[in-house]
């Protein structure tokens, strides 16, 4: 997940950290993934519902992206860029470039997981800094949750918007959890000339409360995005 909260990042009292362990598997091929998590207020310190359903369609997906660029956009706990990572692609890992902590969960999935020399950026909603700036070209933007409060809502796509439009044969893949039927995004895509596609979880095999041998996304309604300029170049 993506979100944070700033009231916790400041604190310096220890933190109690755990870890969740994921299992991807499809015939012979499989991956294990270690997830530390933390007890902590931020919402990016822990795995949420909708991680898993996206790690699930970039592991259905995993020959399609061996060595291409991906970006992971409010990384968190970075399942998704971490099973990408293992599936052979390029991976970059960002989230809120004032949150420190949760740049720093980031580095420690990515250790927790033997990966090396995976860059991890700050990148706030909205804000196009030298480091949003100076991204290398990608192929794929994983966005897990972003969407979980409506203030965010056009900052996030003013986001994808940018990252389309500078890469216009990429693709975000995006997973959000449905919290009320009067949070939807795609009224708000046609204003950045934005389009998506509803990918049946089905289609890949997430259609399930239990993915990866985990307990998640439990019974939360997650839905998959797949979301492209208008303009795209196929």
């Amino acid at each position: 997940m993506d979100g944070s909260s700033s009231s916790s990042q400041s604190q310096d009292k220890p933190l109690m950290e755990s870890h969740k362990f994921f299992h991807f598997e499809d015939g012979d091929e499989t991956i294990d993934i270690k997830i530390p998590e933390v007890v902590d207020p931020s919402y990016g310190m822990y795995v949420w519902p909708c991680a898993p359903v996206l790690a699930q369609y970039v592991w259905f997906n995993r020959h399609s992206i061996r060595d291409r660029t991906v970006l992971e956009v409010g990384a968190g706990t970075s399942l998704p860029g971490v099973v990408a990572s293992k599936c052979g692609a390029k991976v970059i890992l960002s989230d809120d470039a004032r949150l420190p902590k949760c740049l720093e969960n980031c580095r420690k999935s990515c250790s927790a997981n033997g990966l090396v020399g995976i860059e991890v950026v700050g990148i706030t909603w909205g804000r196009f800094s030298a480091d949003v700036i100076s991204l290398p070209a990608v192929d794929v933007v994983l966005a897990s949750d972003c969407f979980y409060d409506t203030k965010d809502f056009e900052d996030v796509l003013a986001t994808f918007c940018y990252l389309l439009n500078k890469n216009k044969h990429a693709q975000c893949w995006v997973t959000y959890q449905e919290r009320s039927s009067d949070r939807s995004i795609e009224h708000l895509l046609t204003k950045f000339d934005l389009q998506c596609t509803h990918i049946p979880l089905g289609m890949f095999k997430a259609d399930e409360p239990h993915l990866a041998g985990s307990n998640l996304p439990g019974d939360h309604t997650i839905q998959f995005l797949l979301v492209t300029n208008k303009t795209a170049i196929t």
